[in-house]
């Protein structure tokens, strides 16, 4: 069961679910018989666009039948899925094109060019009716295997460029596994996919939903913005998104008392889940049960923790507790010194965890070796092995059993649910016309929700325009909400810059 390669928790699904409700997108619904013949119509495709299974394939799609319809047929086809957001900026998009090794983009009609040298497979939605049928015995057979790549994602790189998180059949198969049992699921169920498919929430959305016969459903962006709306007109049985998710349903006064009666199921991931938000959506989705769940990238959803108390169980910052790790992953907690603490960076290992990026420079400093109980930071030297543990750069202590997210050890930060490397941003601001150094620091505002602000030194200049020009390299939550000059950046006693002062000013005033 936990030995499946992710096409198949799919395909394993049609025959036996042949006519029940797979996916229902843009105003389209597809059976899982219709959404298998047109996965295979658009493998055809693929394959007549490259030769035969190509190795990696580019996504630029928006929330289309396209975008489904191709991340299943990559998959087919034994090849990687590579989901490419299309309102990324041009230039990150040919960096990611770059580092993916992409053998072919697909677009759909909300698509961007990626990269002038990629070829590129235009399928609009409206193309789609257009493919003719495609027996399974016209297709090539998948000669992918467990250690071979499910997906690959890119998440902010501190050293300013995107890091390539590749995830293989075996890390994702048994993260698959569970969360189908611990979620029950099956035929007449409803699965939201609120998150892109750049987001690793995706994952766990789609085939949880279709590897039981349920429903996956997908919201247009005005849906998203009205949560109570989409999950009462749709029918909706299980819930997953960010928290901030929660924070502007309430601002919109949407969470009334009883708001979402047939909601059963609710999780929450990529960012800190405050009691505040607990208890506001509870009291909208009575009869849901309610789960934080937590887990980088690089390890997909790893811990969970069913919220069944009140904030008496609280974690003295105001968030849920993180919970207790999946049944496949090993935890450890260790301090400044490589020793275990009780409060202390998180490092895991298990069969979950990712091979290594698809950089290998990126490896250095992300791993330890734990020997003789204590832990010596990975160099770069040798591969990454089995045992290694990645570090994930969150600060936790334990309440019981139940681990608690305390913050970051590095400058990474949480904004809407992405996580943003605040180097990558800096780095950007530093190449901008008059600007000598830049400092980016991320806080809360307004309900809690996460802001990027930034500060600078050099020329005194209109920061609209930079910060325009910001939006032209990266994505709209990577770039600041405002820029700050400052004569000189304010230091500590060792000589190095104070982000606690600059915090201060920057959210202070």
């Amino acid at each position: 069961m936990n030995d499946r390669l992710l096409y198949d928790w799919f395909g394993d699904s049609v025959e036996p679910h042949a006519g029940l409700v797979a996916l229902e997108v843009d105003g389209h619904t597809l059976t899982y018989r219709e959404l298998d013949e047109l996965v295979r119509a658009v493998a055809a495709r693929i394959c007549g666009a490259t030769g035969g299974p190509p190795a990696r394939v580019g996504l630029a799609v928006s929330r289309s039948r396209t975008a489904y319809a191709a991340y299943l047929a990559t998959l087919r086809l034994g090849a990687t899925p590579v989901p490419l957001n299309a309102g990324f900026p041009a230039a990150r998009l040919r960096s990611i094109a770059d580092s993916a090794r992409l053998d072919l983009v697909i677009r759909d009609a909300g698509g961007a060019e990626v990269d002038p040298g990629v070829p590129a497979l235009d399928l609009p939605d409206a193309a789609l009716d257009a493919l003719p049928a495609t027996p399974a015995s016209a297709l090539p057979a998948s000669r992918a295997g467990l250690d071979d790549l499910a997906y690959i994602l890119f998440t902010s790189g501190s050293t300013g460029s995107p890091k390539g998180v590749p995830l293989t059949h075996r890390n994702i198969s048994p993260f698959v596994a569970h969360v189908r049992e611990h979620y029950p699921a099956g035929p007449g169920c409803r699965h939201s996919q609120v998150a892109e498919l750049t987001f690793d929430p995706s994952v766990h959305d789609m085939f949880v939903a279709w590897s039981t016969g349920a429903a996956l459903v997908v919201p247009t962006k005005r849906e998203i913005l009205s949560p109570v709306d989409f999950v009462n007109r749709r029918g909706l049985t299980h819930w997953f998104s960010v928290p901030s998710i929660i924070s502007a349903a309430e601002r919109l006064g949407d969470l009334a008392p009883g708001a979402m009666p047939g909601l059963r199921w609710s999780l929450f991931s990529g960012e800190p889940l405050k009691w505040q938000q607990v208890e506001q959506w509870r009291r909208a989705a009575p009869n849901s049960a309610l789960d934080n769940i937590y887990g980088p990238t690089e390890l997909t959803g790893c811990y969970e923790h069913r919220v069944v108390g009140s904030p008496d169980e609280a974690t003295g910052n105001g968030t849920v507790p993180i919970g207790r790790p999946y049944p496949d992953m090993e935890i450890a907690v260790i301090g400044d010194d490589g020793r275990p603490a009780a409060v202390g960076e998180l490092v895991m290992r298990g069969v979950q965890r990712f091979p290594g990026y698809l950089d290998p420079a990126q490896n250095t400093g992300r791993f330890v070796a734990i020997d003789d109980g204590v832990a010596r930071v990975y160099d770069g030297t040798g591969p990454v092995r089995v045992d290694h543990w990645y570090r994930t750069g969150d600060l936790v202590t334990h309440n019981g059993d139940l681990a608690v997210h305390l913050g970051r050890v590095d400058h990474q930060v949480k904004v809407r649910g992405h996580r943003v490397e605040v180097g990558e941003v800096e780095q950007a601001l530093r190449t901008r016309d008059g600007v000598r150094d830049a400092v980016v620091l991320g806080g809360a505002v307004g309900d809690g929700d996460t802001e990027l602000r930034a500060a600078f030194t050099g020329v005194r200049l209109d920061t609209a325009p930079v910060l325009a020009e910001l939006g032209e390299l990266l994505p709209e939550h990577m770039v600041p909400r405002s820029l700050t000059w400052f004569d000189e950046l304010p230091l500590n006693p060792n000589g190095k810059i104070d982000r606690l002062i600059l915090s201060e000013v920057l959210f202070d005033a």
